[in-house]
């Protein structure tokens, strides 16, 4: 089902661009207490997660796992403003950084994109064994949204969440790709791929050059980076390869678990026509569509320089659908109970 949002923006932030980069420049982030685990991977690799440092002791509350967009960490604008929104309602959560995202490069030559889902199947594993009779569900944003998406539809019914929120979701890679090469986008495209460009300088020289990185400061568009770098690194023919193959729009169609889907039709990053038409959505799907609101944007508010993030609240109110609220946890510890025997090289 498509609905159209409620969100109003500022009337000083109309422009999707300010509504984009205005929480990532501007915002002040919570001061929400984390505690990071190492979390060992099948085949000698290991990412990095960070938990509500709260005692996880209720069964009953839900847990709520955070996944982030492209080159994102702990450190971006939506990640402790969301664990603080979900901590405020007496939840659990936890974030998951892709391997290499938390500081430190993974040991394997391959990483993350936006079609890989083994990893996040491996941490829900996780924490269903740890936490057995915890409800879960799951926020991810842009590329995060995008593997979550992908993995919803792989697995269907066959998951144990109970709801699960993406938002700015590029539909598809390959159009999302061709909108970065015009206009002001073409300055994010910049901003990323030289965050990439460094990541993977900085990975090899300690790893080994599986593929030619030669020409590495010589990529400047997504579809040269993901030709030269995503594509062989992660078993892809080329970079249309690894768009066609990748992209979660083809996988709505199989998604059997409550989704909500928010979404701005001026996002910068994509072309109006990825976005899904309304028989492309399982009864369980609800997109949510808003006219404005950029990406990963969507900020209110009535006077200049007071923003106010619609954003949490919207994903917060869809979660109030499937679980109460409780009590707020005001137990710190540094006792937390999340170490398993798989825990190595915690922070």
């Amino acid at each position: 089902m498509i609905k159209i949002s409620k969100f109003v923006p500022a009337w000083w932030l109309r422009s999707p661009h300010l509504q984009t980069i205005w929480g990532s420049i501007l915002r002040t982030p919570p001061n929400v207490k984390t505690r990071r685990e190492r979390l060992e991977l099948p085949g000698n690799d290991f990412l990095d997660l960070e938990w509500l440092d709260v005692l996880f002791e209720d069964p009953t509350r839900p847990i709520i796992l955070i996944l982030h967009g492209l080159g994102g960490n702990i450190e971006s604008h939506y990640a402790k403003a969301i664990m603080q929104a979900i901590d405020d309602c007496g939840w659990y959560s936890v974030f998951m950084h892709y391997r290499g995202c938390s500081g430190d490069p993974n040991r394997q030559y391959f990483s993350y994109h936006s079609g890989y889902t083994a990893d996040v199947e491996y941490v829900v594993s996780v924490i269903q064994a740890r936490y057995p009779h915890n409800p879960l569900a799951a926020v991810g944003y842009s590329l995060g949204g995008s593997i979550l998406l992908n993995w919803l539809g792989k697995t269907g019914g066959k998951n144990p969440l109970t709801t699960a929120v993406a938002i700015s979701v590029p539909f598809e890679l390959g159009k999302a790709a061709n909108r970065m090469l015009s206009g002001v986008s073409r300055l994010y495209q910049w901003h990323m791929l030289r965050n990439l460009r460094n990541h993977m300088s900085h990975k090899f020289e300690k790893l080994g050059n599986p593929i030619d990185l030669d020409n590495l400061d010589e990529l400047k568009t997504f579809w040269e980076f993901d030709t030269f770098v995503t594509a062989p690194l992660h078993g892809f023919k080329n970079a249309d390869d690894y768009y066609e193959k990748a992209s979660c729009r083809h996988q709505l169609k199989n998604i059997a678990k409550p989704t909500l889907i928010i979404h701005a039709e001026d996002d910068p990053f994509m072309l109006p026509e990825v976005i899904p038409q309304g028989n492309e959505l399982t009864p369980d799907i609800v997109l949510e569509l808003s006219k404005t609101g950029g990406h990963v944007g969507f900020i209110t508010g009535n006077i200049p320089g007071s923003a106010e993030y619609w954003l949490e609240g919207r994903i917060i109110d869809h979660l109030l659908d499937f679980f109460p609220r409780y009590e707020k946890i005001s137990i710190e510890s540094n006792d937390v109970n999340i170490v398993p025997q798989r825990l190595s090289g915690s922070e």
